[in-house]
C-alpha cells in the first residue's frame, strides 16, 4: 500500500468514532477547532516531501515498499539511532506508534506460549505498517483501591477484562486512562498495565481494535484546549495533544487482533516491554528538553548583561550537565542495546531506565535553575496584544531594554517560551509527565533493581574488601 498524505490521514479519521471533549459529543474531529493542532501536528508527519527532515521519516522495508521509519524494527545500533533522530522530529501523535516496538519485541515470548498470538501480532503489525496507520498504547487502568488486585475491586471492571469468551473472539469491558492521541488515531493497541496471577486471568488481556469500533468512547482533556496566540504562548500553541479517558462499553474483538485472553504468565512481559519502549521515547524528549533549556538560559543571561556572572554560569553549567547526562544515557543505550532470539534490538534497558529516573527526579531542580535566571518576569511579562497597543506598548519598550543590541520583542518571546515550557499550564503537563509517562519513579526504581548485575557487584565488593566466600558443598576446584 502507498504511504497516505497528510490530507488523506486527515481524511481516514471520519469513520464515525464516538467521541467528546468539553461536554459535546464530536460527530467530526476533522472541522471541530479544539483539534485543529493536534491533527495539524500528526498530519505534518505524513509529509514524505518535507525537505527538513529529507528521508528520515521512511524506509524500504522487506518487499521494497516504503513505510513510516516508526515501523521500522531495528536490528543494529544504526537503526536505533535512526529511530532515536526521528523522534526528535515527530509528534506525540505518531510516536505513539511505537507500540507495535513492544509488541514485536516480545513476539518470541509470545510464540512460545501461543503461536497464534504471535501470528496476529506480526500480522497487525504489518497491516498498520502497510496501510500507514497509527496506533496509541493503552494501559493505564483506573485500579480502583491500590491496596487491593484487579479480580478483589468492589466494582470488578476497574481493570479492563474479558467479559465473554466466544468462538469468534472475545467480548471486553473497562477502561484506559491517560491515552495519549487515542482520539486522532487508526487503532487502539492494549496491553496489560502490569503483571497478573492466574486468579487474575480475565484482565491478562491485550489487543488492537480500530478507534470506531462499537462500543469504544472517548473523553478528552488537554492542557490547552483553546486555540492560543503563539507569541504569548510559544510552545503550547504548537504542541497540543488530546489525552483520551477510554472506555470499553463490552466491545467485541475478533481472534485474530488478539494477542493475550487469560495467559496471565505473559501479562506482565508485555506491560514492561511497552514501558521500556515508552521510557526510551521519554528520554528522546528529556534530551530535546534540556537542551533547549540551556539556550535559553544562555539567551536570558546574555540579554540581561549577565554573561560573566559567576552565579548564572554555574546555573548553566548544572543545566549543561543535566543535558549531557541525560545524552550520553540515550546513546549508551542505544550502542550496548539488546536483543530478541529473532535478531530484533532494543535500548539496554538497565540505561533506558536510570536516564528516565535521572531526567524525572532532577527535572523540578533543573526548572529551578531556569527560574533564577529569568525572575519575576518569567510570569508577569505583558501580553503581545499590549505590546502591539501603542499607548501601552510604549512604555513596555522603554522599560523592558535591557542593553544595546537587545530587541524588546526577542526577549519577550524568550521569556514566553520560559513560562510556558515551565510555569503554565503546559508547563505544569510537562512536569507531571517527566514524573508519571513510562511510569513513575518506583517503576524505574524497580526495573533497575532488577536488571542490575547483583551478583557481580557484590563479588566485587567481598574481593575488596577481602572477603573470601566458602565454596559450596562438592565444588569442585581447579
Amino acid at each position: 500500500m502507498a504511504l497516505k498524505t497528510p490530507q488523506q490521514y486527515i481524511e481516514s479519521l471520519r469513520d464515525g468514532r464516538v467521541i467528546y471533549w468539553e461536554g459535546e459529543r464530536i460527530d467530526d474531529i476533522t472541522t471541530h477547532p479544539l483539534f485543529k493542532v493536534p491533527l495539524s501536528l500528526v498530519a505534518a508527519d505524513y509529509e514524505y516531501r518535507d525537505p527538513e527532515v529529507g528521508d528520515l521519516r521512511r524506509y524500504q522495508t522487506e518487499d521494497g515498499s516504503f513505510a513510516h521509519r516508526i515501523y521500522q524494527v531495528p536490528r543494529t545500533s544504526e537503526d536505533l539511532a535512526a529511530r532515536v533522530e526521528l523522534m526528535k522530529h515527530t509528534s506525540i501523535g505518531t510516536l505513539v506508534a511505537g507500540v507495535y516496538m513492544a509488541l514485536m519485541s516480545v513476539k518470541d515470548d509470545v510464540a512460545r506460549v501461543n503461536p497464534m498470538y504471535a501470528e496476529n501480532i506480526e500480522r497487525m503489525y504489518r497491516y498498520c505498517r502497510d496501510n500507514d496507520l497509527r496506533g496509541a498504547e493503552v494501559i493505564t487502568d483506573p485500579k480502583g483501591d491500590r491496596k487491593r488486585r484487579a479480580h478483589e475491586q468492589d466494582d470488578p471492571d476497574l481493570y479492563l477484562r474479558i467479559v465473554e469468551r466466544r468462538a469468534d473472539g472475545i467480548v471486553v469491558r473497562g477502561a484506559k486512562l491517560h491515552i495519549t492521541a487515542a482520539s486522532i488515531v487508526h487503532e487502539l493497541v492494549v496491553m496489560p498495565t502490569k503483571g497478573m496471577r492466574p486468579e487474575e486471568a480475565d484482565y491478562a488481556v491485550s489487543f488492537s481494535i480500530p478507534v470506531n469500533t462499537p462500543g469504544v468512547k472517548i473523553i478528552n482533556r488537554s492542557f490547552a484546549p483553546a486555540e492560543l496566540n503563539s507569541f504569548d504562548y510559544p510552545a503550547s500553541s504548537h504542541h497540543s495533544c488530546p489525552e483520551g479517558f477510554v472506555v470499553f462499553d463490552d466491545v467485541f474483538v475478533p481472534w485474530d487482533r488478539v494477542f493475550l485472553a487469560g495467559e496471565s504468565q505473559l501479562a506482565g512481559t508485555l506491560a514492561r516491554s511497552l514501558g521500556l519502549w515508552e521510557r526510551t521515547g521519554g528520554v528522546v524528549e528529556a534530551v530535546r528538553m534540556s537542551e533547549l533549556f540551556v539556550g535559553l538560559a544562555q539567551l536570558v543571561t546574555e540579554m540581561q548583561g549577565k554573561d560573566s556572572d559567576p552565579i548564572a554560569q554555574n546555573s548553566i553549567a548544572e543545566l549543561i550537565t543535566y543535558a549531557e547526562m541525560l545524552r550520553m544515557s540515550l546513546d549508551y543505550a542505544c550502542q550496548h542495546f539488546e536483543s530478541t532470539e529473532s535478531g530484533m534490538v532494543f535500548p539496554n534497558t538497565l540505561a533506558i531506565n536510570a536516564a528516565k529516573y535521572y531526567y524525572a527526579a532532577n527535572y523540578h531542580q533543573t526548572v529551578r535553575y531556569l527560574h533564577d535566571l529569568g525572575g519575576g518576569l518569567v510570569l508577569t511579562l505583558p501580553l503581545e496584544a499590549d505590546l502591539r497597543n501603542p499607548e501601552s506598548g510604549k512604555y513596555i519598550r522603554k522599560y523592558l531594554h535591557t542593553k544595546k543590541g537587545v530587541d524588546i520583542e526577542a526577549r519577550m518571546r524568550v521569556y514566553n517560551m520560559i513560562r510556558d515550557l515551565t510555569a503554565d499550564a503546559y508547563g505544569g503537563w510537562q512536569f507531571v509527565v517527566a514524573l508519571q509517562a513510562g511510569g513513575g519513579l518506583p517503576a524505574q526504581r524497580t526495573m533497575m533493581n532488577r536488571t542490575y548485575n547483583m551478583a557481580q557487584a557484590k563479588q566485587r565488593a567481598l574481593k575488596a574488601a577481602g572477603v573470601v566466600m566458602p565454596q559450596p558443598a562438592g565444588s569442585l576446584h581447579g
